[in-house]
């Protein structure tokens, strides 16, 4: 319910904005349809087979809820690198440099995260890899337990590892570690300079933003990709289903945690929200005529 109800907000402040969208936050609309994309295909189909005590469907809906989990799931990863690679191109830049970071230049990026996701969920479908139930039996993930005593699916395994989470997480990190770099670098040149800070103090806003952000989604995964590999080189029954279950619940909980740290960061998404009235029926004004003029340097890193 938070996933649905607080993505659905941030997309419908962006139809709102559409107008007004920096290239930058198209990365982030991208997010908020991975997450509300994967709360709306997957999680129905799981709170059912949890009230049954046993999964719903069959085999096949068992692959396509680990498919749907993997798309989804890789889709955030790569979109989170992506975020992190461009404001850390945009920190680095010149103001006419970072003008060249355009939306048909995202809107490619985009499309590439999204073919490169659907390539690693297919790729089990087509006998690299295998989807099967989790061992606490009411969700479906990638078979982590086949992949010890197989190896077509520990190269399956190690190639996702370095690819889909190792490469992009130390991307993520050593991009906002520049970024931080460099905020505190222009910080301290301001104060010398006896300039107003206000600039400096909203970039480091806004990263400490995106920082949240990552951090959230990695720490959310990071319980379940140990568990995951426990199960590669030991017995599945070695974990008690709990032990399993927990991480797992935990990293579906990291698609509800964007929308509140929006709120808690951005200015412009609280105003955005009190202009969506939400009347008896539900109705919800999408468009306003108030377009006030936004900050520049809140233009520069907005996303």
């Amino acid at each position: 319910i938070l996933t649905i109800l607080g993505n659905s907000v941030v997309l419908a402040t962006a139809v709102k904005r559409s107008s007004l969208l920096k290239s930058p936050e198209l990365l982030t609309v991208n997010l908020a349809v991975a997450d509300i994309g994967m709360a709306i295909s997957m999680y129905p189909l799981a709170i059912a087979s949890a009230w049954n005590h046993a999964w719903l469907g069959g085999d096949a809906s068992c692959i396509y809820y680990a498919l749907m989990g993997f798309l989804f799931g890789v889709c955030s990863m790569m979109t989170l690198c992506a975020m992190a690679v461009i404001r850390f191109l945009v920190t680095n830049s010149s103001k006419s440099d970072s003008n060249k970071i355009t939306k048909n230049t995202v809107r490619i990026l985009i499309t590439f995260i999204w073919l490169y996701s659907l390539l690693w969920a297919i790729l089990p479908l087509v006998g690299w890899g295998y989807y099967g139930p989790e061992p606490f039996g009411i969700s479906c993930t990638i078979a982590w337990s086949k992949f010890h005593n197989s190896s077509n699916g520990f190269s399956f395994i190690l190639s996702m590892f370095l690819l889909c989470t190792v490469l992009p997480a130390l991307t993520i990190v050593t991009c906002y570690l520049g970024i931080a770099w460099k905020v505190h670098k222009a910080y301290q040149e301001i104060q010398n300079v006896d300039r107003i800070p206000n600039a400096a103090k909203l970039e480091k806003k806004l990263t400490l933003m995106a920082v949240l952000i990552s951090v959230g989604f990695l720490s959310s995964w990071t319980p379940y990709a140990a568990a995951s590999f426990w199960s590669i080189f030991n017995s599945s029954d070695s974990l008690q289903p709990v032990v399993t279950l927990l991480p797992c619940l935990f990293a579906k909980s990291s698609t509800a945690y964007n929308p509140f740290i929006y709120y808690i960061f951005s200015k412009t998404f609280r105003r955005e929200i009190k202009q969506l009235q939400c009347c008896c029926g539900w109705q919800v004004p999408f468009f306003s005529t108030n377009n006030s003029a936004e900050n520049p340097v809140s233009v520069m890193w907005s996303g």
